[in-house]
């Protein structure tokens, strides 16, 4: 997802070269696996976690495997229909060898030395039995914050949501590239700025459960991405098919989970 809008700002993706944007996913989505696994395992270490199987097996599986399982039934949807968009049977089986034959391996390499590095050290001395957290405010409980968290990075972004969704659906060309690398800049600003200042304030009411608050805070984004794409369903398609409708929410959960992980990622690095 970061090498993507890189990619597109140096010109190697466009609309003249059609496919080159779902293969340089494919390909990099494959080749770093080895950081996914390293980052994962490290992480987990640091939080002394011991099922560190369970770990690696997540990392290379879980959100593959919702990804793909979601993209065959939408290509089934499509090989029912006659459809020429159909991937065919044999690209379905080269993408699992991949899957299975270099990106598993890779992940389990990358979180072989994760694990056998030292853990992270935090900055501050934790006391080994912990603490009792006080009565908390209405603005300083979790929910609240995670649902205002969200609502900063996607307005910096639902402008150019809406011209990447009309070139999915609508079959417009979309080439602004460089206000799509602006764009992205701007969201990894927005999400780490906006998830430190309402960890802060949670830190500030002795509220020290920041790990998982942190990842939902900015990943929240992705639920308003998920509420305009309805929207957006609504008000400018003309879609009436029950086939055509599963395909269309399909597809947008696909993006809507990729955009909830990096987000959430974003939001618990900066903090």
């Amino acid at each position: 997802f970061v090498f993507l809008p890189v990619l597109a700002c140096l010109g190697f993706l466009s609309p003249a070269n059609r496919g080159a944007l779902m293969t340089c996913a494919v390909v990099l989505w494959v080749l770093l696996g080895t950081p996914a696994g390293y980052v994962s395992a490290r992480m987990y270490k640091t939080f002394r976690g011991e099922k560190w199987k369970t770990n690696v097996l997540l990392t290379a599986l879980f959100c593959p495997g919702i990804v793909f399982a979601d993209f065959f039934i939408m290509n089934l949807i499509l090989w029912v229909k006659g459809s020429s968009a159909a991937i065919p049977f044999g690209t379905l089986v080269a993408i699992l060898a991949m899957w299975f034959g270099i990106s598993v391996p890779l992940t389990f390499i990358g979180a072989y030395f994760g694990f056998k590095e030292k853990p992270l050290e935090h900055p501050v001395r934790t006391n080994q039995i912990p603490r009792q957290i006080p009565e908390q405010s209405f603005f300083t409980k979790p929910l609240p914050g995670i649902i205002m968290g969200g609502i900063l990075p996607f307005g910096c972004i639902f402008i150019q949501l809406f011209f990447i969704l009309n070139s999915i659906w609508s079959h417009q060309m979309y080439y602004m590239f460089g206000f799509l690398f602006l764009v992205f800049i701007i969201l990894l600003i927005t999400c780490s700025e906006a998830t430190v200042l309402l960890c802060y304030f949670h830190l500030c009411a002795e509220d020290y459960h920041w790990w998982w608050r942190s990842f939902l805070t900015s990943s929240f984004t992705a639920v308003y991405l998920f509420i305009y794409a309805i929207h957006y369903f609504f008000s400018k398609l003309q879609i009436t098919g029950i086939a055509s409708t599963i395909l269309y929410f399909g597809y947008t959960m696909i993006m809507v989970l990729i955009f909830f992980l990096f987000t959430g990622t974003i939001g618990f690095f900066a903090c």
